[in-house]
């Protein structure tokens, strides 16, 4: 995809919450309750301030959707997102009120009303739904609905596919800058200014982690000064056109030695045996198991010590996760990172990631740059 993506339609956002319903009364639940923040994006493509004054998106299988909204912000929701039935408030009157004529429109029905709720909805908001609605109970999104954004459409994976590309960019551009002698901070600084020369509106993180640092997988660029003979681990990713990047890359500073070469080859290898395992059908725990197993065999499984994988979307990290225990099965559209390591305290650390979907066959890699160790000066 070249150029701007052409905006997501009403219909989209309709779609999206018409799923969200049918999912909600699949799980059980009586509606769903989404604040501000990435759920409320995705579901209508409006992005409110996220303040002390309650937004709520109200779905509801068999009912308009709903959105309770302070009066003051009720012209900028009513024109940024999908039709929808506003439900405003005044300062000075109980919003809660307003929402749990939404939640419990009949009023007290004898049974324990179920809403999922999205996980960064504040807790003085839930604890005021409950002190209204005692009749009510409550579980995160995440728990109830962990797939609800998993699947991406065709214009979500073109939004990750520029994402991806872009980073790559990134990457290429920031192998020819001089590494030894300058801090972790000022090749962070550089990956951050090339992700937004190529397109990133937001920039999440920009991972630098030189020598012993590389043994730490979420360590923050500091003052060390990165020197001739460093291995540095470059991970590194925001948003572009709403869709994230997420990815990582192991270089050294001057021509490395066998044991580096090695356990980069290690991790090279345990990184396409996990994109191998990726098809339909396939259980995330597969993806996982995939990689370890070549970590493991090789001598360093101790030394691997997160999941393989998260998935990608309208945020950087989201379900589904590559992890053992997760058997939920993959689909045909999801989107997450395949990003094994290994880390060796007080001397190197080797990651290698890229993002990956679920295609009707297997997997697509939506990061091409080289998986080789790159030589930086």
């Amino acid at each position: 995809m070249t150029g701007t993506p052409a905006p997501f339609t009403a219909d989209d956002y309709t779609a999206r919450m018409r799923r969200a319903e049918r999912a909600a009364a699949d799980a059980g639940l009586d509606g769903v309750l989404i604040a501000p923040g990435p759920d409320l994006v995705w579901l209508t493509g409006y992005r409110p301030p996220e303040t002390e004054r309650l937004t709520l998106l109200v779905l509801r299988p068999g009912e308009d959707p709903a959105l309770v909204v302070p009066a003051l912000e009720a012209p900028d929701a009513a024109e940024a997102a999908p039709p929808l039935t506003l439900r405003d408030w005044t300062d000075g009157n109980d919003p809660y009120e307003t929402a749990a004529s939404l939640l419990a429109p009949g009023g007290h029905t004898g049974r324990t009303r179920r809403f999922g709720v999205s996980d960064n909805t504040w807790a003085m908001h839930l604890l005021g739904l409950q002190r209204r609605l005692p009749d009510t109970a409550y579980t995160s999104l995440t728990e109830a609905l962990p797939t609800l954004r998993a699947v991406k459409d065709a214009a979500e994976l073109d939004r990750l596919a520029a994402a991806g590309a872009a980073a790559d960019r990134a990457y290429e551009e920031i192998r020819k800058v001089p590494f030894a002698g300058r801090r972790e901070t000022e090749v962070a600084a550089d990956l951050a200014g090339l992700l937004r020369r190529f397109g990133h509106s937001q920039v999440d993180f920009t991972i630098v982690a030189s020598g012993p640092n590389g043994a730490n997988p979420h360590h923050e660029a500091g003052d060390r000064i990165i020197g001739r003979g460093d291995m540095v681990v470059l991970d590194f990713g925001g948003l572009k056109h709403g869709y994230g990047s997420d990815t990582s890359r192991t270089v050294h500073v001057g021509e490395p030695d066998a044991e580096e070469r090695r356990v980069h080859d290690i991790v090279r290898a345990a990184q396409e045996e996990g994109f191998r395992a990726v098809r339909p059908g396939a259980a995330c725990q597969d993806v996982d198991r995939a990689a370890r197993a070549v970590i493991t065999e090789a001598g360093y499984g101790e030394y691997f010590i997160h999941r393989t994988g998260h998935g990608i979307g309208v945020t950087t990290h989201e379900p589904p996760y590559m992890v053992e225990g997760e058997e939920r099965p993959l689909v045909p559209g999801m989107c997450f990172s395949v990003e094994p390591g290994i880390y060796l305290p007080g001397r190197f650390g080797v990651r290698i990631e890229d993002i990956v979907t679920v295609t009707e066959d297997g997997g697509r890699r939506l990061n091409s740059t080289p998986r080789e160790m790159a030589v930086v000066d």
